[in-house]
């Protein structure tokens, strides 16, 4: 008998509706009866959306202690050091722990966090270690070393970044285009992949985010994963300044890229508020090359980044968002590129994160969620309500959907949002 039953289940890229069987936590064979049926009415029915990158122990920070009123990534930097020094274990701890809450509702249950090691007591990597043990399996939570002010350019960068590694965290991380020089850029992205390799640890760098057309480090990434034999274990995040290369010297990074069997990381929501502010007009974009490294079969994940902090005001932790605004800002919204968008928030991350059995198959986790939407468009269009979440095939979240009525010739009625029947479409 199964645990759990759930009809009119709409998959991705599928027209109709399927059954889903839950047993033991897993995706099961459908079998003839179970303890509990939910019918879903048609609802998409997605794995769990994965977050590759985002900065927890930020969030919650907006206006703490002043706000960015440039709106750059520069500032940003500088507003966190100052809101560094007045960081506590328990601050870190409750306001991530909200947004955890978040990023559940939303369906969110794999998260990849950014923690800044530049700080000698190491207080956010100790918060955010000791949180991933008293969440448990509630939310998968991998962690990041990251040097905000740098490796080579930052005091006791490198000790730090050890230190980081032997307190537990998942993946070794580097800035190097907010080093120094070019060439403690190169240094840090080294050490980084030296003491990852040493350590057995996945590398996640954010490499080359800004406008600069010169900042090349991916380059050096590339060749060290080749290198090291890590193809499938490394991340590059941001890359914006891949956006303003030349074709040329693009189109051969793109294939070693490929042959280093890198992952990408785009963050449209605060890339396509933070680049570009050195420009008059026309503005550019400055995100990485999207489609270009998706059609090179390169793995390519959305990541919301941050969440009410110094760099981004905005946000509430659902990458529904993160994938709507690159729909427009990456030009990706043909029909087959939709899709794709919703690939790049579940499948693609876990790839990214080395997740195991993750998906929709018999003898993947129950780790699913069911949108108030049939498609992969209107999910996206109506950035849906996530109606059902669940975590190992037990009901984790749930959103009652919004009812929505207008007075329409003196009478009332309730809007949905979706596509009418076609005689309701008479009126110009």
């Amino acid at each position: 008998m199964l645990d759990l039953l759930l009809r009119g289940a709409r998959l991705p890229g599928e027209s109709e509706t399927r059954e889903i069987g839950i047993k033991e936590g897993l995706i099961s064979e459908l079998e003839p009866d179970a303890q509990q049926t939910i019918d879903l009415g048609g609802a998409l029915v997605t794995p769990a959306l994965v977050e590759p990158h985002i900065h927890l122990d930020a969030v919650l920070t907006v206006g703490e202690p002043r706000h960015n009123q440039t709106g750059s990534l520069f500032e940003g930097i500088a507003i966190w050091a100052e809101r560094v020094r007045t960081l506590t274990v328990e601050d870190v701890k409750q306001r991530v722990r909200t947004v955890l809450r978040w990023q559940l509702a939303n369906g969110v249950q794999f998260v990849r966090s950014h923690v800044d090691v530049c700080d000698p007591e190491l207080k956010a990597v100790r918060a955010l270690v000791e949180l991933r043990e008293e969440i448990g399996d509630q939310v998968h939570l991998q962690l990041v070393a990251f040097p905000q002010q740098g490796i080579m350019s930052f005091d006791g960068g490198q000790d730090l970044m050890r230190k980081a590694v032997d307190l537990g965290v998942d993946v070794v991380g580097a800035i190097p285009h907010f080093e120094l020089t070019r060439e403690y850029g190169v240094d840090s992205v080294k050490f980084a992949f030296a003491l990852a390799s040493n350590k057995g640890l996945r590398v996640d760098i954010h490499c080359d985010e800004t406008d600069d057309d010169h900042s090349r480090f991916i380059e050096t990434m590339a060749a060290e994963t080749i290198r090291l034999g890590m193809g499938g274990r490394v991340t590059a995040s941001h890359t914006t300044a891949m956006h303003s290369y030349n074709n040329a010297y693009a189109y051969r990074l793109i294939n070693n890229l490929k042959r280093a069997q890198m992952h990408m990381v785009t963050n449209p929501l605060d890339n396509s508020t933070l680049q570009g502010r050195f420009d008059s007009y026309p503005i550019r974009r400055g995100h990485t090359r999207v489609k270009e490294l998706l059609s090179a079969g390169i793995n390519v994940c959305i990541g919301h980044d941050s969440v009410m902090d110094p760099w981004y005001p905005l946000g509430y932790g659902d990458p529904m968002q993160s994938a709507f605004v690159l729909a427009h800002y990456g030009q990706m919204s043909g029909h087959s590129e939709l899709r794709t968008l919703m690939d790049m928030i579940t499948w693609n991350g876990a790839s990214a994160l080395g997740l195991e059995k993750y998906g929709l198959l018999p003898g993947c986790r129950a780790d699913l969620c069911a949108f108030d939407a049939p498609t992969e468009m209107d999910a996206i269009r109506l950035i849906a309500p996530r109606k059902l979440v669940l975590r190992g095939g037990k009901i984790v979240a749930r959103t009652e959907p919004a009812r929505t009525t207008v007075t329409w010739d003196g009478r009332e009625e309730m809007v949905d949002f979706l596509n009418p029947p076609r005689n309701q479409l008479r009126d110009p």
